[in-house]
């Protein structure tokens, strides 16, 4: 192996595990965003994008102070990650595919964009569809950065079964549009109001609905794998992965209404579990088929979206 060769596979290695803390970052922030939510502490911090003047407010601290300034930290960081890793693809652009920077630009804009409906949330007094808008961003930014892990981890690029990846776009998408309606049920008291009063009963009985057709996208994925064999043996740990996920995303559904959405915690690990499948979804379509491939022993060397 040549030193070009050293040299593209060294800087491959890095991003790709850059780019795996970006994924587990943004998992991060989205339940520290939910946790955020959850305790009401979306306005603890008064001002953006310091809180109460300071970097570190210690002595205005308490746990919703705290979540929302560490909800800020964590979104700061994440930017810094997410800079760090287009510099270098800029740096390193000549032993990598030349459209990498370009893609790393596109996740740069996505985090530029959720910093300022980050803003926009404190401004607009936590506004129901800029919330909405904040937590689409972050599903975006964790898809895009699984995207161009797969595409650095994947070394041949033969992509086959089109069909297969269409059938896995159906429950992702089902999955975010359920995850922002959560998000407009949360944000505007809905579920609170339909679960004391019988009022507002709309978003909550169309965020239950989703479950069914989702559940039943799943199940079909699933289901259909066992007649290609080749799908099911390759992919195998996916699909239980978001069959588990699956049954933990209803249990956590049920037992929110059932705690009538009380139990801060439950209503945060339906988020993650929520991203978490997300992920899951965004592995499966974007990594690589191996049907076609030419050198069938980069099988052992896919992971999962965060490797």
């Amino acid at each position: 192996m040549n030193n070009l060769e050293i040299n593209k596979t060294k800087y491959k290695t890095i991003l790709i595990n850059l780019g795996n803390h970006s994924v587990i970052a943004i998992i991060a922030l989205i339940g520290i965003g939910s946790a955020t939510r959850v305790m009401e502490a979306g306005l603890a911090c008064p001002d953006w994008p310091l809180c109460y003047g300071s970097f570190l407010p210690a002595s205005h601290f308490n746990l919703r102070v705290f979540l929302e300034w560490f909800h800020r930290l964590d979104a700061f960081l994440l930017g810094i990650l997410i800079l760090t890793e287009f510099a270098l693809s800029l740096v390193w652009r000549k032993n990598l595919p030349s459209s990498l920077p370009k893609k790393y630009s596109l996740l740069l804009f996505l985090v530029i964009l959720q910093g300022s409906l980050g803003a926009l949330t404190v401004i607009n007094m936590l506004d129901s569809f800029t919330v909405m808008g904040h937590l689409l961003i972050a599903f975006l930014l964790l898809i895009t950065s699984i995207f161009i892990n797969q595409n650095l981890i994947n070394k041949y690029s033969k992509f086959s079964n089109k069909w297969w990846r269409l059938l896995l776009s159906i429950p992702l998408f089902l999955t975010l549009v359920q995850s922002i309606i959560g998000v407009r049920l949360s944000s505007t008291w809905s579920a609170h109001l339909c679960l004391t009063f019988n009022e507002k009963c709309m978003i909550l009985d169309s965020h239950k609905l989703f479950a069914i057709p989702l559940t039943f996208s799943i199940l079909t994925v699933i289901l259909v794998s066992f007649f290609r064999e080749n799908l099911f043996i390759n992919n195998w740990r996916y699909l239980l992965t978001i069959f588990l996920l699956l049954i933990s995303q209803i249990s956590l559904g049920v037992l929110s209404i059932k705690t009538n959405l009380n139990q801060p915690l439950i209503i945060i690990g339906h988020e993650i579990v929520a991203a978490l499948l997300i992920a899951t979804l965004t592995t499966l379509i974007t990594r690589i088929s191996y049907t076609n491939l030419e050198n069938s022993s980069t099988k052992n060397n896919l992971l999962i979206g965060v490797n």
